[in-house]
C-alpha cells in the first residue's frame, strides 16, 4: 500500500547464463484471457488484432504472439514463454498492435518493419516503402539534409496493359478511373455520367497511360507486386534525379500489380489498393513537383516534402492504416518561414509538422534583451509558428537539444557507409539509392539536429534512418482480482504483493520482449545494432493511480501527496533499464540507447478501455470515430472494394459518413464511455478539458523525471488542448514560451469548433448527453458481441433511462 516497489530480481546465484529475473507472479500455467471492452474494445479487436484462427479469443492472440517472440532466440526457456503468454493474457503486457497483428511462429523468418511502429528515412524512397510496411515515419526537412532535386528526374512514363482488370473500358470503370483520379467531381453517379465526362476520362487516360511500353532507348522498369517493388520504383526515380539524368526517360510499367480489391495475405487478406493509386500517387509527383521544380523555384526541401505528402496519400495498406508521418525543421533555416506555413495553405495533410528547436532559441524567444540577427529570427518564427497553430494545431515545437541521442552525443558516434547497407535487408536492398544514401549520411554527421522524432513525438531517431520497436504494459490489468472487488487505494495486502509484482514483471517480459524483436532482419540493421534501442512505456495510468494508490490527476500534481505513485513510476523505470542492460549483455548485444517513453497507446488502450499512454480522458462521452475504406454510392450500394464492416455497420444503426478528404473512406462512429468512468471515481475523474494547461505541463514534467529518466529515455507523446474560449493567441503564446521550453516535447493543439480547424473530422467527437443517448437508441446490436452494454452505458454519462 505504499507503493514500495522492491527491486527484486528473482533467483539468487547460479552463472549470469541463468538468471532468473522473474518473481514468477504469473505463474506456469495459462491464465484465462481478460475480455476485450464491450463496444470499442471489441470493434478495435475485430478490425486491427483478431484473426479467424483466434476465434476472438485473446488469449490465442497471446499464444501466438509469445510463440512467435520467443522464437527470434533459441535460449528463452518454457517459463518465460508461459510468463509472457499470461502477461499479454490479462492485458498487463499490451505489447503494441502491430505485435498483436503480425506475432506468429512465423516471426523470426519476417521483416523487423512489419514489427516496428517506428522509424526516420531520410530520403522518399526509404519513408514510401517504410509506409507500405506500416511504420510511422519521421523525416528532417532541413536544408542541410536535402540534396535531390526533382526537377532533374528523367521523364516519366506510364504503363497499364489493357488486359489488366483494373484498366477502365466499360462506362462503369472508366467512371472509378475518373473518380480516383479525381477528374471528375466526388461523388459523381453513373446516371449523371454523361457523354462529355466520359470523353474527359478517355483523353486523360489517352495522355498519361499507355498500352504498351514504347519502343526506343528508354529505361523500362517493370514494377513487382509487392511493397518492395513499389519502393524499388520511387528508388529509381530519386537516384536518377540525385545524379541529375533529367535528359533520359524512364517507363514504369504497371501491369504486374495486382488488381484492386485483391487480398493481401501479410494484412489479414484485406484488399489491396490495385495499380491505380500507385499511378496517381507518381502523376501527382510527376506533375506537382517534377514539373513545378523545372517551371519554377520550388527549395530541395520543398520539393522532397511534397513528393512525400503524394506517396503518403496512396499509403492506405488495403484499407488498415492511412499514412503516419512527422515532418520537422531546423528554427535556423532560412526558409523556415515557408515550410511553417505550409500546413496553413493546404493540401500537404499527411503529416505532423514541427519546428526543432532548442535552449538558444527559447533564450532568443523569451529575452527581449537580445537584439542580434540571430534573436530576432528566432522571436519571427515563434510568432509566425504560435500565430499558425493557433489556427491549425502545427507545427509544433520538439526541443532538439534535449532528445537523448543528441543531449548524450550518441548520434554523432554513426558510421558513414558508401554501400547501400544503411537500408539493406533480406527483404529490400537499396542499390540505385545507394549513393545518395552516403551523401546524405555524410551530411549528417555535421548536422545541427542529427536527431528527429517518429510521427507521434515518442520516440528519438536518427535523420539518416532508424528504428525502435516499442510496447505498452498496463498496471490497472496486472491486477489479479475483479476490478470492482477493489476499494480504490484500500486493496488487501495479499492481493497488493501479487499485483505488483505482476507490474514488476510486466516490465521485465516487455523489455526483453523488445529486445528480442532486435534481432529480426532490418533495413536499419546497421542502426539497430548500434542502439538496440526500445521504448517501453504504461498506459492506463490514471486507472492505476486511482484504484491502486486511490489518487486522482490533480493528486498526483502534488509529488509529496503522490510519493507512493511516483516512487513505484521511478522504480519501475529503474528496473526496465536495469533489465535492458542485463539482458543485452548476456545475449551479446549493445547496451541499448534508450529504454524508456509513453507512446500515444492508441490500438493498445482501445482494447480495454483505458486513458491512452499519458492522457487524461478526452471526455466523459463521445463518438469516436474510425476509418474503413469504401464508400456509398449515390443509387446506396457500396462500391466495389468496401471494407464488408462498413455496411454491416450501418445496418446496425452506428453513424456512417464518407469522407472528402480521404477519398475512397468512411468513418464509423462508436458511442463510447472510458473505463475511467465506470471506476467509482465520480467527481473526482478530470478530463483533458477541465485541467488547466499548467497542470498537464506539470503532469508531462513529473513523467519526464520519475519514469523518462536522466539517461537512456526518449519522450512522452502527449497532445495538449488548449481551449480558445478561455485563452486569446498572447495568452497562448505566453504559456507556450513559459511551458514547452521545460519538456522535450509535447504538441499543443488550439481547440475551436470542428468546423474550424481545417479537418473534415477529428478522432472523437464530443457529444452532449443527450445526443448520446439518442444516437445509442439507434443502434440495434443484438446478433453480435459488438454493442456496448447501452443501460450501463447511459446511465454513466449521466443519462440513465430511468
Amino acid at each position: 500500500m505504499d507503493g514500495d516497489f522492491s527491486l527484486f530480481t528473482g533467483g539468487q546465484g547460479g552463472c549470469e547464463a541463468v538468471r532468473n529475473p522473474f518473481e514468477e507472479a504469473f505463474g506456469t500455467r495459462p491464465i484465462s484471457a481478460r475480455p476485450l471492452d464491450r463496444g470499442m474494445g471489441e470493434a478495435v479487436g475485430r478490425r486491427t488484432v483478431f484473426r479467424p484462427s483466434d476465434r476472438e479469443d485473446f488469449g490465442r492472440v497471446a499464444d501466438r504472439v509469445a510463440e512467435g517472440n520467443a522464437g527470434l532466440l533459441a535460449t528463452v526457456g518454457d517459463a518465460e514463454i508461459m510468463q509472457l503468454r499470461n502477461a499479454i493474457a490479462t492485458g498487463a503486457l499490451l505489447t503494441s498492435g502491430r505485435h498483436l497483428q503480425h506475432g506468429d511462429s512465423t516471426q523470426p523468418d519476417r521483416n523487423m518493419e512489419m514489427f516496428t511502429n517506428c522509424a526516420t528515412a531520410i530520403c522518399s524512397f526509404a519513408k514510401f516503402y517504410l509506409l507500405l510496411n506500416g511504420s510511422g515515419v519521421g523525416r528532417a526537412y532541413d536544408d542541410e539534409l536535402c540534396v535531390v532535386d526533382w526537377g532533374q528526374s528523367p521523364d516519366l512514363k506510364f504503363v497499364l496493359s489493357p488486359d489488366h482488370p483494373d484498366y477502365p473500358h466499360d462506362r462503369a470503370s472508366l467512371l472509378r478511373f475518373g473518380l480516383e483520379m479525381q477528374i471528375l467531381p466526388w461523388g459523381t453517379a453513373l446516371e449523371a455520367f454523361d457523354a462529355e465526362m466520359e470523353a474527359q476520362v478517355r483523353a486523360f487516360l489517352e495522355r498519361t497511360v499507355l498500352a504498351r511500353a514504347p519502343a526506343g532507348d528508354d529505361l523500362i522498369h517493370m514494377i513487382e507486386d509487392s511493397r518492395e517493388g513499389w519502393g524499388k520504383a520511387v528508388e529509381t526515380i530519386e537516384a536518377m534525379a540525385f545524379r541529375g539524368e533529367r535528359d533520359r526517360s524512364l517507363v514504369l510499367d504497371f501491369s504486374a500489380i495486382r488488381c484492386a480489391g485483391s487480398p493481401i495475405a501479410g494484412m489479414q487478406g484485406r484488399p489491396a489498393s490495385g495499380p491505380v493509386s500507385l499511378l496517381r500517387g507518381l502523376l501527382n509527383v510527376r506533375e506537382h513537383v517534377i514539373e513545378a521544380a523545372r517551371a519554377g523555384d520550388m527549395p530541395l526541401w520543398e520539393q522532397a516534402l511534397r513528393v512525400d505528402h503524394y506517396l503518403s496519400v496512396e499509403v492506405q495498406v488495403g484499407g488498415a492504416r492511412r499514412a503516419a508521418r512527422m515532418a520537422t525543421k531546423s528554427w535556423r533555416d532560412a526558409d523556415v518561414l515557408r515550410f511553417i506555413r505550409a500546413k496553413e495553405e493546404g493540401s500537404l495533410w499527411t503529416a505532423n509538422h514541427s519546428v526543432m528547436v532548442d535552449a538558444e532559441f527559447w533564450d532568443h524567444v523569451n529575452d527581449p534583451a537580445k537584439t542580434d540577427t540571430l534573436a530576432d529570427h528566432a522571436r519571427t518564427v515563434f510568432a509566425e509558428a504560435t500565430r499558425c497553430a493557433w489556427i491549425n494545431g502545427e507545427p509544433g515545437f520538439i526541443n532538439g537539444d534535449r532528445l537523448e541521442d543528441n543531449r548524450s552525443g550518441s548520434a554523432r558516434l554513426k558510421q558513414v557507409h558508401a554501400d547501400g547497407r544503411d537500408f539493406r535487408s533480406h527483404r529490400y536492398q537499396a542499390s540505385e539509392g545507394a549513393a545518395l544514401l552516403a551523401d546524405l549520411a555524410q551530411r549528417a554527421t555535421s548536422a545541427h539536429f542529427p536527431v528527429t522524432t517518429n510521427p507521434c513525438g515518442e520516440i528519438t531517431l536518427h535523420v539518416t534512418g532508424g528504428y525502435c520497436v516499442i510496447g505498452d504494459f498496463a498496471p490497472l490489468l496486472a491486477c489479479p482480482v475483479a476490478l470492482e472487488d477493489v476499494t480504490p487505494g484500500q486493496a488487501p495486502t495479499e492481493t497488493v504483493a501479487v499485483w505488483d509484482a505482476r507490474v514488476r514483471d510486466s516490465v521485465r517480459l516487455g523489455v526483453r520482449f523488445l529486445l528480442r524483436a532486435n534481432r529480426m532482419d532490418a533495413l536499419y540493421g546497421e542502426e539497430v545494432r548500434r542502439t538496440n534501442r526500445i521504448g517501453i512505456g504504461p498506459t492506463g495510468l490514471h486507472e492505476w493511480a486511482w484504484v491502486r494508490f486511490g489518487l486522482d490527476f490533480r493528486d498526483l500534481l502534488d509529488e509529496e501527496r503522490a510519493a507512493p505513485f511516483w516512487n513505484a513510476v521511478r522504480e519501475l523505470s529503474t528496473i526496465a533499464k536495469s533489465e535492458a542492460d542485463a539482458y543485452a549483455h548476456e545475449t551479446g548485444t549493445a547496451r541499448p540507447v534508450t529504454v524508456t517513453t509513453v507512446k500515444p497507446a492508441g490500438t493498445t488502450s482501445k482494447l480495454f478501455g483505458l486513458t491512452e499512454g499519458a492522457h487524461l480522458p478526452a471526455r466523459r462521452q463521445y463518438l469516436r470515430w474510425v476509418q474503413f475504406k469504401g464508400v456509398r454510392r449515390e443509387d446506396g450500394t457500396w462500391e466495389a472494394g468496401t471494407d464488408p464492416l462498413l455496411p454491416t455497420y450501418e445496418r446496425k444503426g452506428y453513424p456512417v459518413r464518407s469522407l472528402r478528404s480521404f477519398p475512397g473512406m468512411s468513418i464509423v462512429g462508436f458511442p463510447t464511455v472510458p473505463l475511467i468512468q465506470r471506476l467509482g471515481m465520480g467527481e473526482r475523474v478530470v478530463t483533458a478539458p477541465e485541467a488547466s494547461p499548467e497542470e498537464q505541463y506539470r503532469w508531462l514534467e513529473l513523467l519526464e523525471k520519475y519514469w523518462i529518466g536522466a539517461e537512456q529515455g526518449n519522450q512522452v507523446s502527449y497532445t495538449l488542448k488548449v481551449y480558445t474560449d478561455r485563452h486569446s493567441l498572447d495568452s497562448f503564446r505566453a504559456m507556450v514560451a513559459a511551458n514547452q521550453p521545460h519538456v522535450r516535447c509535447c504538441a499543443v493543439l488550439p481547440s475551436r469548433p470542428d468546423s474550424g480547424l481545417g479537418y473534415e473530422y477529428l478522432p472523437e467527437e464530443e457529444v452532449s448527453a443527450g445526443k448520446f443517448a439518442a444516437i445509442t437508441a439507434m443502434i440495434q446490436d443484438d446478433e453480435v458481441r459488438e454493442v456496448v452494454d447501452w443501460a450501463h452505458l447511459q446511465c454513466a454519462s449521466g443519462v440513465c433511462p430511468i
